[in-house]
């Protein structure tokens, strides 16, 4: 009986164990564990309004195309705080995507 119930303890035991190491993300030797991620950055002064759209946290087609006609009618912008100008472009959105603006 001992043995018995030693082996069904042990068995969901080494399963689970099996299933979590297989479950874990490979790494490649020489490589850091944690991977790093850089924000890919959008020149305001360049960008389509499809790439606008893709690249900028909230904004959408209206939007997007709202920053081409403001670009197209003023020439380009002078600075990334020159967007609050943009209709439907506010403080907050501005923020949010401030790392990823740049202009050239």
């Amino acid at each position: 009986m001992r043995k018995t119930l030693c082996k069904s303890l042990l068995l969901p035991l080494f399963a689970s164990l099996s299933f979590s190491i297989s479950a874990a993300p490979a790494t490649q030797p020489g490589t850091p564990s944690a991977v790093v991620q850089t924000a890919a950055t959008v020149d305001v002064n360049k960008a389509d309004v499809a790439t606008l759209q893709s690249e900028l946290t909230g904004i959408g087609k209206s939007k997007a195309e709202a920053i081409v006609a403001y670009r197209e009618a003023h020439g380009p912008f002078t600075s990334v705080d020159e967007l609050l100008e943009v209709k439907g472009i506010g403080s907050a959105l501005l923020e949010r995507n401030r790392d990823k603006l740049t202009l050239e």
